[in-house]
């Protein structure tokens, strides 16, 4: 009989794109006997796999749960203790909103060792992919990345907070409450406020619209935004394009060499 040895790796996928996860996270899937994999996961990383591996989908987005998180809590255990190593593959970064940090403390109650192997967030990201900086020195001196929705289903408070500083502000999961996001923005008088939200960032279906707060909703809605997508607010939005305008309207832009 082959000895069972109960473990758990928990491998942040990235934001979308196949390519955009670690090398420790591939090692890890090609090492699993049991995947549980998410939604927002390409399943071009299920490749790496051994073909023994038994794949599992348990996705969760707002208003579609193949699983609930309890019933993901115990499938971890259940597969490891029947298994072996449980590879629990999970969209961005599971520490970011992710509920990583429940399902290793969940599978450590029963004795199982866990391994955590870090994802990119979609919440820096994905703005990259699109020339957006989160900081930018004389623009900004922090960022905030806040959920959108609460598990209570409400707005979180954190984003008024949020709205009244320079701060690059990105809110994930939040699509649905734009109309409120933007009223919160312009109860404090920033509604020229730049903003930009994207939607299957890094994916060949990407789009984008970039606009201020005052005139997002209907751009948004023309351009036919929906989830997942990530909101990007505050001035380094349009910091990219700032500085191109500059460069290229600069009078003494260098000569090639020989002219």
């Amino acid at each position: 009989m082959r000895h069972i040895n109960p473990r758990l790796t928990l491998v942040g996928a990235g934001p979308g794109d196949p390519d955009l996860i670690s090398v420790k996270g591939i090692k890890a899937i090609a090492e699993a006997d049991v995947i549980l994999y998410d939604d927002l996961v390409s399943k071009q990383l299920l490749a790496y796999a051994p073909k023994r591996t038994e794949k599992i989908y348990v996705g969760k987005r707002v208003g579609k749960h193949s699983h609930s998180q309890t019933a993901i809590n115990e499938l971890i255990v259940y597969f490891a203790q029947e298994k072996g190593h449980v590879v629990r593959l999970k969209g961005g970064d599971p520490f970011v909103f992710g509920r990583g940090f429940e399902e290793l403390a969940y599978a450590q109650q029963f004795g199982i060792k866990t391994t955590i192997v870090p994802g990119i967030s979609s919440a820096y990201s994905v703005p990259a992919m699109q020339n957006i900086p989160l900081t930018s020195r004389g623009i900004n001196h922090s960022f905030w990345v806040i959920t959108g929705t609460t598990s209570a289903g409400d707005i979180s408070p954190d984003i008024a907070i949020a709205a009244q500083s320079s701060a690059t502000i990105v809110i994930l999961m939040g699509t649905k409450k734009l109309n409120k996001i933007c009223e919160i923005f312009e109860n404090v008088n920033r509604e020229e406020t730049p903003i930009a939200i994207i939607q299957n960032g890094t994916m060949p279906n990407e789009k984008m619209v970039k606009g201020k707060i005052n005139n997002i909703r209907q751009l948004a809605e023309e351009a036919k935004i929906g989830s997942p997508a990530v909101i990007i607010i505050g001035a380094t939005v349009n910091a990219y394009d700032e500085l191109l305008s500059e460069l290229l309207n600069e009078k003494s832009i260098p000569l090639a060499y020989g002219e």
